[in-house]
């Protein structure tokens, strides 16, 4: 990777109680922890300039939009404790490095370091990703605050921020050959709350994504990809190929449109179409989405009119040859929009 780390004396112990990181030649104060998953952590950090003639990280970044005015940038550090995972995170980072777009998160910088092994951990690498930060949180934190307080987006946000997920993975299914971001979910994007605008919407976390067509020829190249969606692509929110593969497929970029599908669903009401079948005894996720059995909420009025509950449908389609591509979904979307604004 060519990436050099400076100060690693009792870098674990700074990272997890305050201290500070270099990464690369940048040096920054971790504020504290945002969030964790697996085998990551999130920081929010900020830039300690020692030398006031320098520029610091905002020479390295391409994007002025994305310099940070206060210095605070957010910081994602992985532990990595396998050749497998080593490649995994950079992959991650060959890919994301890649895209260029408003709607999807850029990475600034990165360095991957390896650490001295102890006897209390078993990690061998650590891997240092920053990004803008964005401070108001996923989609997911604010459908379940929103859920608890009895709240829903208006009809205007809906649309507006569906619309700003599909032109990100309208970027990345434009790459020849196309790319799938393969875990679009709510959790997987942050909001950002605008005065006098509608949210700002940004598709993050590109650690599954891959290169999106895939012939499968085989049971075993079925089953293989099955596996590999099984450990990457989140559950309530996985295409029904990927969950029963047939031995001749041609698996392509409309596996993020069910997800997209699925996500409309979810910043409606707060969760995937078919989470309801891990509450039902004898309910069964995978064969709620294998046989698309959405389950609208009850109740005399919904918020939303029926047409969206028909976009919602139309990609919802469990075959993924004639589900509708992305080009398609923009091009309705756009006239909801006309149709909807206030």
């Amino acid at each position: 990777m060519g990436c050099s780390f400076s100060g690693l004396n009792s870098l674990y112990d700074a990272v997890n109680g305050g201290g500070d990181v270099w990464i690369n030649e940048n040096r920054f104060k971790i504020v504290r922890q945002l969030g964790e998953g697996g085998f990551a952590y999130v920081f929010l950090v900020k830039e300690i300039i020692s030398d006031p003639s320098s520029a610091g990280i905002s020479n390295k970044i391409k994007d002025s939009s994305h310099v940070s005015d206060d210095g605070t940038y957010a910081m994602k550090k992985v532990l990595i404790q396998s050749s497998e995972q080593l490649e995994a995170v950079r992959e991650e980072i060959r890919v994301s490095s890649q895209f260029n777009h408003p709607n999807l998160l850029p990475l600034l910088d990165h360095a991957i370091i390896t650490v001295k092994a102890t006897q209390d951990q078993s990690w061998k690498h650590e891997a240092y990703l920053l990004f803008p930060v964005h401070l108001d949180g996923t989609l997911l934190d604010n459908t379940n605050a929103m859920q608890a307080k009895k709240e829903f987006y208006s009809t205007s946000d809906v649309l507006q921020i569906f619309r700003q997920l599909c032109a990100g993975l309208k970027h990345m299914h434009s790459f020849d050959p196309p790319y799938a971001h393969n875990d679009v979910k709510p959790g997987n994007v942050l909001v950002t709350y605008r005065k006098g605008q509608p949210p700002l919407a940004i598709l993050m976390d590109f650690g599954s994504a891959r290169p999106a067509r895939k012939q499968i020829r085989s049971r075993s190249e079925a089953l293989q990809l099955q596996e590999w969606a099984s450990e990457r692509c989140s559950a309530p929110y996985r295409a029904p190929e990927l969950w029963d593969c047939p031995s001749h497929a041609d698996i392509d970029e409309r596996t993020d449109v069910w997800s997209l599908g699925c996500t409309l669903f979810a910043i409606m009401y707060g969760a995937s179409p078919f989470e309801y079948a891990l509450g039902e005894s004898g309910g069964s996720l995978q064969l709620a989405i294998v046989n698309a059995q959405i389950k609208w909420p009850s109740g005399p009025k919904t918020p939303y009119p029926e047409a969206f509950h028909q976009f919602v449908t139309w990609m919802l389609q469990p075959q993924g040859t004639v589900r509708p591509c992305i080009d398609d979904i923009i091009i309705h979307v756009d006239k909801l929009i006309t149709k909807f604004s206030n």
